[in-house]
Parts: C-alpha cells; sequence; structure tokens
C-alpha cells in the first residue's frame, strides 16, 4: 500500500512538472533520493517512460481538437504532395521536423543516462545529483535571459522553419535530467521572440511525438521484463496508478499554464529552480 501511495505521488509530481519548465525527470530523481523510496520498480526507467505516457494522454486530451486538424491537415499534405498556403499543414510538418533532433539524441543517450540515474533500487550517487542540480539552475539562468532579452511578439502562424529546428535541437538536450523539455523548448522559443502561450503550445504540441516514441520503446521493454521475470506482474499496479495520476495532473497543469502565460511572465519558475537547485545540491554534500 505504501508503494502504490508512492507511486499516486510521483504520478501527480510527473504531471504537474513535465509541463512546466522545471524538469519532471529531475523531480523524479530527487522526491526518491530524497525520501529515501528505493522500490526497484518505482526507481526503474519503465515506471519513469508509464509515467510520461500519462501526460502523453494529457497533451492529447488538452489539445484534441488541434490534433485532429493537424492529423488531417498533414495527410492531406502528403494524398496531394503539397503544403500550400494552409497554416494546419505548414505546423504539422514544422512539429515533424522539430521531433527529428530529440528522437536522434533520445535514442543515442537514453542508455548513458539511463546507468547514471536509474539503477532500480540503487540510490542515486551525490555527485551525479550535483551535476543535475547544476543542470536545473543553468536552464534557470537561460530562461531568466529569454524573458528579458526578446521580445514577445510573435503568434504560431509567424513560427518559421528555423524556429522549429533550433527549438527541436532544444528539445534533444531534455536527455540530461534537470534540463527539462518544456524548459528547454519554452526558453528558446522566447529566446526567439514568440509569445509566451504560443511558445508553451508549441512545447506541448512538439513533446507528444517523442514521448509516444519513448513510451512505445518502453512498452516493448515491460513487456520482455514480464516474460523473463525481470518485471514482477504485481508491480503493474503501481504503472498503472502512476499512469493515471500522471494524465490527470497533466490535464489541469496544462490548463493552468496556459491561462498563466497569457498574464505573467516565467520568472516564478526561474526562482524555483535556482532554489530546488540549491536544496540538492546541499543535501548531496551531506551525503558523501
Amino acid at each position: 500500500m505504501i508503494q502504490i501511495i508512492q507511486a499516486i505521488i510521483l504520478g501527480i509530481i510527473q504531471g504537474v512538472t513535465e509541463y512546466v519548465p522545471i524538469s519532471s525527470s529531475a523531480h523524479l530523481v530527487i522526491v526518491p533520493w530524497l525520501f529515501g523510496w528505493t522500490a526497484p520498480a518505482l526507481t526503474s526507467l519503465s515506471f519513469d517512460v508509464a509515467l510520461h505516457l500519462g501526460t502523453l494522454v494529457a497533451v492529447l486530451w488538452f489539445f484534441w481538437p488541434v490534433w485532429v486538424r493537424l492529423v488531417r491537415a498533414g495527410v492531406a499534405s502528403i494524398v496531394e504532395r503539397k503544403i500550400g498556403a494552409d497554416p494546419d499543414r505548414r505546423l504539422a510538418w514544422l512539429i515533424v521536423i522539430a521531433c527529428i533532433p530529440g528522437a536522434i539524441f533520445g535514442g543515442l543517450g537514453e542508455s548513458r543516462i539511463e546507468m547514471l540515474f536509474h539503477q532500480p533500487g540503487t540510490p542515486v550517487r551525490p555527485g551525479a545529483m550535483i551535476a543535475m542540480a547544476v543542470i536545473i539552475a543553468l536552464l534557470g539562468a537561460l530562461l531568466f535571459l529569454a524573458e528579458r532579452l526578446a521580445q514577445h511578439t510573435r503568434g504560431l502562424q509567424r513560427l518559421s522553419l528555423k524556429d522549429a529546428i533550433l527549438i527541436g535541437l532544444a528539445q534533444a538536450a531534455a536527455i540530461f535530467p534537470g534540463v527539462s523539455r518544456s524548459g528547454a523548448t519554452i526558453t528558446t522559443g522566447l529566446a526567439l521572440g514568440l509569445e509566451r502561450p504560443t511558445a508553451a503550445e508549441f512545447s506541448f504540441l512538439l513533446s507528444a511525438p517523442i514521448i509516444a516514441g519513448a513510451g512505445g520503446k518502453s512498452l516493448l521493454d515491460v513487456l520482455s521484463g514480464l516474460k523473463t521475470g525481470a518485471i514482477v506482474r504485481s508491480d503493474l499496479i503501481l504503472f498503472v496508478v502512476g499512469f493515471v495520476a500522471a494524465a490527470i495532473s497533466g490535464y489541469l497543469c496544462i490548463k493552468f499554464l496556459m491561462d498563466y502565460l497569457q498574464r505573467h511572465t516565467t520568472n516564478i519558475f526561474v526562482y524555483y529552480r535556482w532554489a530546488l537547485a540549491v536544496v540538492v545540491i546541499v543535501v548531496a554534500l551531506t551525503r558523501f
């Protein structure tokens, strides 16, 4: 029962932090590390990705009308072999192009990240936690600069191919816990002059194909683990409750952030990142 409660807590944390630019992957490492949660199922990469699938459901759910338009437009562009002046066709292909860097870097770097932060039942080393804290703080500094040095006046219709490629490259850096997929893409969007809600919306739409790809691979790993006995069937309930908690909290978080950025800056997330980095470094130094 305790592990089920922990799975629900981690699911809520994933849903809240996936789309807010404060790094969900970092929080999924930090919370078990701080409280000594070492259950192999809860500290595995498979559980991590199960939670990400929950947030995938959230972004598909929230933007469902947009996804329907984009899929129809993308299929039509392939059938007719042209994009033309249709903004939905253009946006659909910009998302596809922007996903390429993340797919490549994710496939190449996932195993190394797993070795550092996702060894089931094994506490993360203090040195790795300090490195992650530095990344958290640095991304906060970049977000701080993007808020202040750029004019946020460009809407989604003015998103260019160059913008999409740069934001896609930024998403690729999110394989490192602490960077944050939404943090990297929203920061880059703001630095390129996008309006805050526009930067957030493109970030959220861009996350879906990458999460879906990683989630599909993870599901195959889970099925393989069940066949070999590496994953106990009784642990699947932890994946399910975490998935549901992440989906519900992720949907509510997207709704909150899209409303929040209409009237506010991202400063609160910058300050949170810096405070979190300090806490992690202090605790890590006491555990050497």
